[in-house]
């Protein structure tokens, strides 16, 4: 049954934007070296185009293709890394659909074996791609190759609760997507707030798959109607920095953040009673027993 717990890291604890542990989930310190492998291709361009002046068409293909394969293999780490991110935020999840990192360092190995063929030379080109693969993934992991959480889901409620938060994970995303458009540090401070009480939301109907029923709205409805608010105001306020049409909007999420807090609130209450009535029902049974007077 679901819990509440108070303290700093606590989901309903309103001192912070967003629990640490989600923060260092979300932005996780291997995002700043993932960077880094966008620019390290670089000096493939420089070659390239000096292979255009020699006229050297072998050498054109050869290192502007290899610097091509080397930025994918960089944007497929960094969307595997949200992927983990994501992962790793959730307490019930499904492994990533593309195993995004291991084709990325796939795609380092043959990068840098392209980049390094140079006279029919085979063996060296082959060691650098090994070398290379090995280290992407000593510096940055396997995908996570396992549902996390779900092996125990045998029965129908805790399966339909799983697809749901899957789903309203995916509106929350969308909401922050289109808010990163408003470029404004109170704008963004309020709707970190509400997008922190709905995954919290999320957290508590993990733990307890019968609230599902109650905040079904909430994943679906609201979460629907708050994203799409979020993409009109964003597109709005881009051209007009209409404060009318701000205020209304931060009214909007503040009311949004109160009714869900109040919602899971109520859901843990609910739970409590339960318990409560769990208590009572053993106490009963210990007395007719005679265990206990």
């Amino acid at each position: 049954m679901a819990t509440e717990f108070g303290g700093k890291y606590s989901p309903g604890n309103k001192t912070m934007e967003m629990p640490e542990t989600v923060v260092r989930t979300v932005k996780p310190r291997a995002m700043g070296r993932a960077r880094l492998m966008f620019f390290a291709p670089l000096p493939l361009l420089l070659t390239g185009f000096g292979q255009i002046g020699a006229g050297s068409v072998g050498g054109i293909v050869r290192d502007f293709g290899a610097f091509a394969i080397l930025i994918l293999a960089a944007w497929l780490l960094r969307e595997g890394l949200k992927a983990e991110a994501e992962y790793n935020m959730r307490s019930r999840a499904r492994r990533p659909a593309l195993p995004r990192k291991i084709i990325a360092s796939d795609l380092c190995g043959i990068g840098v074996a392209v980049a390094a063929f140079h006279g029919g030379e085979l063996v060296l080109p082959v060691v650098l791609g090994a070398l290379a693969m090995a280290l992407h993934l000593v510096a940055f992991g396997l995908d996570p190759l396992k549902n996390k959480g779900m092996d125990g889901l045998e029965n129908l409620a805790s399966r339909r609760a799983a697809l749901a938060i899957e789903e309203a994970e995916a509106h929350v995303a969308d909401i922050i997507k289109a808010g990163e458009r408003l470029k404004d540090p109170a704008l963004s401070k309020r709707l970190k707030s509400f997008t922190a009480s709905a995954r919290a939301m999320f957290r508590t109907i993990e733990d307890d798959p019968r609230d599902l029923t109650t905040a079904r709205k909430y994943l679906s409805v609201y979460l629907v109607g708050a994203r799409d608010a979020t993409i009109k105001f964003a597109d709005l306020y881009a051209k007009t920095h209409d404060a009318s049409a701000r205020a209304d909007y931060e009214a909007l999420l503040a009311d949004l953040e109160t009714n869900f807090d109040a919602e899971r609130k109520e859901m843990l209450l609910d739970d409590r009673s339960d318990l409560d009535v769990e208590i009572d029902v053993l106490r009963n049974r210990l007395r007719l027993e005679g265990v206990q007077s």
